[in-house]
């Protein structure tokens, strides 16, 4: 079967592309290297010895997505990352991601629903909860207006396909994930922004390896433990084989409605400081930091419910903090040597 993974060479794209190959998928990658390199190519075929199919091609441009599918119309299914995913720049430039995250879904979509084997995996995030108000986090938590723009993408993009669902042939899963980490055991494949990291854990390999001169904490005055905020942080191989199942599940139509939701979380929360704690733990490295203001968009704390991944998909995470952090920093080491 023939799998589309549109950001195939990002950071959670990559690592999903690796656990499709491993259980025998054909793959098809579209990414237009905004955040990403073609170098990841090689770091996915020395996993799992072969060669995805690659086409550079940038989502927002609609003709190219029509052409696209015009070469292939032979897919079973497709797996939707590409976006962009910095809280912090979206709420800097917000076009840009309404932009990005909503016109390239709408194409897809458009294609998509000609098709006759129209399966969608969406990765949504639990952004689209907002600061929900208990803990931990159900899918059946009411969605809020998110607190920046990214979050608000995910949100529309999750009711444009619902929409769609119920006008078309399209089946969907929708996969709110937390906050991915680490990298691939290998160390060939891991997160790899391009410029200063927008999020935590490749700052502090970043900073633990000398590239940054201290991490800044937004924040230790929220009503949490140690007064950081509090997110689950989930090994990306872990969220990376969620996808394929979830996937799975469409193809063999087990699916009980067109549209399914599921978290995919560790269901336990950390918080800033303990993911830095972590760090020195497994680096055996003191990591410089400083607390600063508060960033805005920030939510005090969201960890996952994950029952029904666990009940349904027959899914559950299997990595620790500590292992997915270990990953984290055999990568960045492996990178700048």
């Amino acid at each position: 079967m023939k799998i589309l993974v549109t950001g195939g060479l990002g950071f959670i794209g990559s690592h999903t592309v690796v656990e499709l190959q491993n259980e025998g998928f054909d793959v098809v990658v579209i990414d237009n290297l905004s955040n990403s390199s073609e170098e990841v190519l090689k770091g996915i075929v020395t996993i799992t010895g072969k060669m995805p199919l690659f086409e550079q091609l940038d989502l927002r441009e609609k003709k190219s997505v029509e052409d696209f599918f015009k070469r292939h119309n032979d897919i079973n299914g497709v797996i939707h990352f590409a976006a962009s995913k910095a809280v912090g720049e979206s709420v800097g430039n917000p076009l840009l991601y309404y932009e990005n995250n909503i016109a390239s879904l709408i194409f897809l979509l458009q294609e998509l629903s000609k098709q006759d084997k129209a399966n969608f995996i969406f990765s949504s995030s639990c952004t689209v909860y907002g600061q929900a108000e208990e803990m931990p986090i159900t899918e059946d938590a009411p969605v809020q207006q998110p607190m920046s723009p990214y979050g608000n993408t995910k949100k529309i993009g999750e009711e444009i396909i619902n929409d769609v669902a119920k006008a078309t042939n399209i089946n969907a899963i929708l996969l709110r994930y937390f906050n991915p980490i680490g990298s691939h055991p290998s160390a060939e494949i891991g997160e790899l922004p391009i410029g200063v990291p927008q999020n935590l854990v490749p700052f502090i390999t970043q900073t633990g390896f000398g590239l940054r001169e201290e991490l800044a904490v937004f924040g230790d005055d929220y009503p949490t433990p140690d007064g950081t905020c509090i997110r689950d942080y989930i090994h990306v191989v872990d969220l990376a084989k969620a996808h394929v199942i979830a996937l799975q599940r469409l193809l063999n139509k087990k699916n009980t409605e067109k549209v399914e939701t599921f978290n995919l979380g560790t269901g336990t929360g950390s918080s800033v400081l303990e993911v830095i704690r972590s760090f020195e733990k497994v680096s055996g490295k003191k990591l410089p930091y400083k607390i600063v203001p508060r960033r805005e968009g920030d939510i005090t704390e969201a960890y996952a419910n994950t029952d029904k991944a666990n009940n349904i998909l027959g899914w559950k995470a299997q990595s620790s903090l500590d292992e997915a952090m270990e990953s984290a920093w055999k990568w960045e080491q492996k990178i700048r040597s």
